[in-house]
C-alpha cells in the first residue's frame, strides 16, 4: 500500500521464531528489505529520528517480523551478523524471549513483554542499541487458563538442566506433571528442543554478564513454592502448611531460614495510630501472600535483567566492556554520545487480544492497540486532511476513516477514564461493585461501553476498534494496586539472606525500611510489585503510583519519542485463528483488513495526496529531472523550480504509462508550503528520478573511460612499436629452406 508494507504471517513452524538467531538463515523480503533501506535513507539525509512500527493482533507475526527489519538493519548499517553488537543484541532478545514468551489461546508463541529497540546510526553506521521493554502479564505465573501455559523459561529449564543441576536447585524428583504452575498445560515441545533453547538461553546469560545460577535459583524457588499450600490449623491460631520439603527447598534457595520465609508468608504487620499490630493470615489470605511474593520475584528478576541488559548495550557499544578509558577517549565517547540525536525505532508492542474473560492487564494491553491504532489515523489519515484544508488544497476524493479517539477516552480519559476511575477507587479502598457501578453511572450514553449478557455486576464490555471485549473486574483493584507487604521484602535484608542477589533485588525497598539507622524490619508498609521509578512512599506508608498509571506514563513517553520521529508502518495479518499452516481463512482476514483500514488507506493512495514534501526538500531530491540552466537554485525562487521539475515530469510521461496506470492518479498540488503528491505521483518520480541517475551515471562512466582510454593510447601504441622493433626476423620453414638450394 505505497509506502506501509503489508504483511501476511503463514503460520509455518521454524524453530524458535522469536529470536535473531532463527533469522540467520532468512533471506529477508524485498519489501522489508525497501522499508529498511528508505529508513536508513532519511536517517542519513535528514538527521531525523525515524520509527518502524508493527501491529496487529495476537499471533500475527510482528515479533518475527521485527527480528527479519532489525537483521537487515544489522547487514546495511551495522557490518553484518558477526560483528559484536549484533551478537550482543541476540543474547539480549534471546533473554528476554524466554523470560517473557508463553502459549496463549490464539498464539502458541506469544510475547508477553513489548519492545521498543532504540538503534543509534551514525554516518549510516550502527553506533549503539538500546532495549525497551515492557512488561505487564505477572499474574500469569501462578494463574494461567487451562488452554494456556505458563513462561517457556520454566519448561526449558526443566528439560535442560543437568542432572547435578537439578539435585543442586532441590528439582531432583520434580517434572511438569508434579509442580502446580505447570501441570495445567501439557510441554509446549519435545524435551530435547527446550534443552536447546535452554542452553542457547545459558549461553546469552554468559554474554550480557548475568549470573546463571543466581537465576535459576530464582526460577527454581518459584515454582517449587506454587507446590505450597495453606490450610486450617488444629488450634485456630495459625495455618497448617503442606509442603513442607518444597517450603524448605525454596527457603533453602533464597538464602533465609524456613522459619523466616514461613513468617513472611503468614504473618502482616499493620500501623494503627503509630502502633505496629501484628495479624495472623488465615489460609485464603496466606495463599494471596505466597502469590503476592512470586509476582514480586517474577517481576524483580525481570526488571533486573532488563536492566543488566540495558547496562550492557550501553557498554558495548563504547569502547570495551570493563576495560579503563582514558579520560581523553570519555570524553570523545560523550561527545559522539550527544551527537547521535538521530535513530531508527523498531517497535513491537502488545497485540490486541479478546480473551474470555479478560482482565486488567488485557484492558491495559488492548489501550496500547488502540493507541498505536490511533497514531496510525492520525499520521495517514487525519495529518493529510488537515494538511490539505490548511494549504488550500482540493481533493476530489474526500477521506472517510474510522477514528477509535472515542474508546481511547473511555480507557484514558483524565478524569472520567475507567482506568482513573479505578485509581480513585484504589485510593479511597472502594469495592469492585462499587467500582463498576460508578463507570455505569458515569458512561451510561456512551456507545463504546456495553452491556454484557451475564448477571454479573462486576463484568462489562467495551467495543473496540476491531470487536467487543468483555472484563471481568473481579481482579481490578488488587491488580491495580500492585503491592506487597514488607513482611515479605524484611525477610530479605542481607542480615537474614544469605544470597545477595536476592538482597540486591529489593536494594531501594530495604533502604527505606532501613531509614534513618534503624533496623530493617516490617513496619506496616507497602511497596509496589512492579519496580517503578516512584520509589516514594504516599502518607508515608503506601506507595504513590499504581500499575496503570505506571503503564500509562510509560505509554505517553513512547508516544513523545514516536511523535518527533519519521514512522514507517509495517501491518501484520494472520491467516487463521488455528495456527494451521497455509490455510487462508477468509473470515479472520477480512475482519483484520477492516479493523486496519486497509481498504481506506488504498482509497487514500490511489486518489489524494498521502505525501507531502517542503519545496525546498522537493527541490534537493527530484533537481535531476530537469536541465541544469532551467533551475535558479535559490532559495526565494524555489516554488518556480519546484513547477519547472513538475513541468519536465508531466513530460515524461508518455501514453503507455497512463494506459498502465489506469485510474490510479498521479496527480500533485502546489500548497503553501508543500509540494502535495498522490502515490502514483511519486512512485513515477522515484522511477524516473532512478531512470535519469542510471542514464547520468553511464555517461559519466562511459567518458572517463574514453577519456582514460585516449589517454593511455599513446603509451600503448608506443609500447605495441617497440615489441615490433625488438621482434627477431621471421625464420623461414624448412622446406623453403631446402628448395632455394636446389635452384
Amino acid at each position: 500500500m505505497g509506502h506501509i508494507l503489508l504483511t501476511i504471517n503463514p503460520l509455518n513452524d521454524i524453530g524458535n521464531p522469536l529470536t535473531l538467531t532463527s533469522t540467520k538463515e532468512i533471506i529477508p523480503s524485498f519489501p522489508i528489505q525497501k522499508v529498511v533501506q528508505e529508513a536508513l535513507r532519511q536517517q542519513g539525509d535528514t538527521g531525523y529520528p525515524q520509527a518502524i512500527i508493527l501491529s496487529g493482533c495476537s499471533g500475527s507475526g510482528k515479533t518475527y517480523t521485527s527480528m527479519l527489519v532489525l537483521k537487515q538493519l544489522f547487514e546495511l548499517a551495522g557490518g553484518g551478523m558477526e560483528t559484536d553488537a549484533f551478537k550482543h543484541l541476540t543474547a539480549s532478545v534471546t533473554v528476554i524471549r524466554s523470560l517473557g514468551t508463553a502459549r496463549t489461546a490464539s498464539n502458541r508463541e506469544s510475547s508477553r513483554i513489548g519492545h521498543f529497540i532504540e538503534v543509534q546510526v551514525t554516518d549510516g553506521t550502527v553506533y549503539r542499541t538500546k532495549v525497551h521493554c515492557y512488561f505487564l502479564d505477572q499474574t500469569r505465573v501462578v494463574r494461567t487458563r487451562p488452554d494456556e501455559s505458563n513462561y517457556h523459561i520454566f519448561y526449558q529449564m526443566l528439560a535442560g538442566l543437568t542432572a547435578e543441576e537439578r539435585e543442586k536447585l532441590h528439582l531432583g524428583d520434580h517434572s511438569v506433571e508434579t509442580l502446580r504452575y505447570l501441570k495445567s498445560f501439557p510441554r509446549l515441545q519435545e524435551d530435547a528442543e527446550d534443552a536447546k533453547r535452554f542452553f542457547d538461553w545459558k549461553a546469552a546469560l554468559g554474554v550480557l554478564g548475568i549470573p546463571y545460577l543466581d537465576v535459576v535459583r530464582v526460577l527454581a524457588a518459584v515454582i517449587l513454592l506454587g507446590n505450597v499450600q495453606f490450610v486450617e490449623s488444629s488450634s485456630c491460631l495459625d495455618v497448617d502448611v503442606e509442603g513442607e520439603k518444597e517450603l524448605q527447598a525454596a527457603a533453602s534457595l533464597l538464602g533465609v531460614s524456613e522459619a523466616a520465609l514461613r513468617q513472611g508468608l503468614t504473618t502482616r504487620t499493620h500501623n494503627a495510630r503509630n502502633q505496629l499490630v501484628r495479624s495472623r493470615h488465615d489460609c485464603e489470605e496466606g495463599e494471596q501472600s505466597q502469590e503476592i511474593m512470586l509476582h514480586v520475584w517474577n517481576a524483580q528478576l525481570g526488571f533486573s535483567g532488563f536492566a543488566r541488559i540495558k547496562l550492557s548495550q550501553h557498554a558495548s557499544t563504547v569502547g570495551t566492556a570493563g576495560s579503563r578509558a582514558s579520560k581523553s577517549m570519555t570524553a570523545l565517547n560523550n561527545a559522539v554520545r550527544h551527537a547521535t540525536d538521530g535513530f531508527i525505532g523498531i517497535l513491537d508492542m502488545f497485540g490486541f487480544e479478546d480473551v474470555k474473560p479478560s482482565h486488567l492487564e488485557h484492558l491495559c494491553i488492548n489501550l496500547c492497540a488502540e493507541t498505536m491504532q490511533h497514531f496510525y489515523n492520525t499520521h495517514i489519515f487525519k495529518a493529510c486532511i488537515e494538511s490539505c484544508r490548511d494549504e488550500g488544497i482540493h481533493c476530489d476524493w474526500e477521506v472517510d476513516y474510522v477514528d477509535n479517539v472515542p474508546c481511547i477516552d473511555l480507557i484514558s480519559s483524565l478524569r472520567t477514564g475507567l482506568l482513573s476511575m479505578l485509581d480513585v477507587e484504589c485510593s479511597v479502598r472502594g469495592t469492585v461493585e462499587s467500582y463498576t457501578q460508578k463507570v455505569r453511572t458515569q458512561h451510561k450514553q456512551n456507545p463504546r461501553l456495553l452491556e454484557t449478557k451475564s448477571s454479573d455486576l462486576r463484568s462489562f464490555a467495551i467495543q473496540h476498534y476491531t470487536s467487543k471485549v468483555q472484563y471481568d473486574a473481579t481482579d481490578f483493584l488488587d491488580t491495580n494496586r500492585d503491592v506487597v507487604a514488607d513482611d515479605l521484602v524484611a525477610v530479605f535484608h542481607k542480615h537474614r539472606c544469605s544470597f545477595g542477589f536476592a538482597s540486591h533485588l529489593f536494594s531501594s525497598e530495604l533502604k527505606i525500611l532501613g531509614a534513618g539507622g534503624m533496623e530493617p524490619s516490617p513496619r506496616g508498609i507497602s511497596f509496589r510489585i512492579s519496580p517503578t521509578s516512584h520509589s516514594e512512599l504516599l502518607n508515608g506508608d503506601e506507595p504513590v503510583s499504581t500499575l496503570t498509571q505506571d503503564f500509562h506514563t510509560r505509554l505517553d513517553n513512547l508516544l513523545r519519542t514516536l511523535v518527533h520521529a519519521k514512522p514507517h508502518f509495517i501491518r501484520c495479518i494472520k491467516i487463521n485463528n488455528n495456527e494451521q499452516p497455509d490455510l487462508f481463512d477468509r473470515h479472520t482476514v477480512s475482519k483484520q483488513l477492516r479493523a486496519f483500514q486497509v481498504l481506506e488507506t488504498v482509497n487514500l493512495m490511489a486518489y489524494g495526496y498521502p505525501h507531502r514534501m517542503r519545496f525546498k526538500a522537493f527541490n534537493a531530491r527530484y533537481r535531476s529531472l530537469a536541465l541544469f540552466h532551467q533551475l535558479s537554485r535559490t532559495d526565494d525562487r524555489a516554488i518556480e523550480d519546484c513547477q519547472v521539475i513538475l513541468e519536465c515530469f508531466e513530460n515524461s510521461i508518455d501514453g503507455c504509462t497512463r494506459e498502465r496506470l489506469g485510474h490510479i492518479s498521479i496527480s500533485w498540488a502546489v500548497g503553501k508550503r508543500h509540494i502535495f503528491l498522490s502515490e502514483g505521483a511519486r512512485q513515477q518520480l522515484e522511477a524516473l528520478r532512478t531512470i535519469t541517475q542510471n542514464r547520468a551515471a553511464t555517461l559519466i562512466q562511459s567518458t572517463w573511460r574514453g577519456w582514460r582510454c585516449r589517454r593511455r593510447w599513446p603509451i600503448v601504441r608506443q609500447g605495441y612499436h617497440m615489441r615490433f622493433q625488438q621482434m627477431p626476423p621471421p625464420v623461414p620453414p624448412p622446406n623453403a629452406v631446402a628448395s632455394n638450394a636446389a635452384q
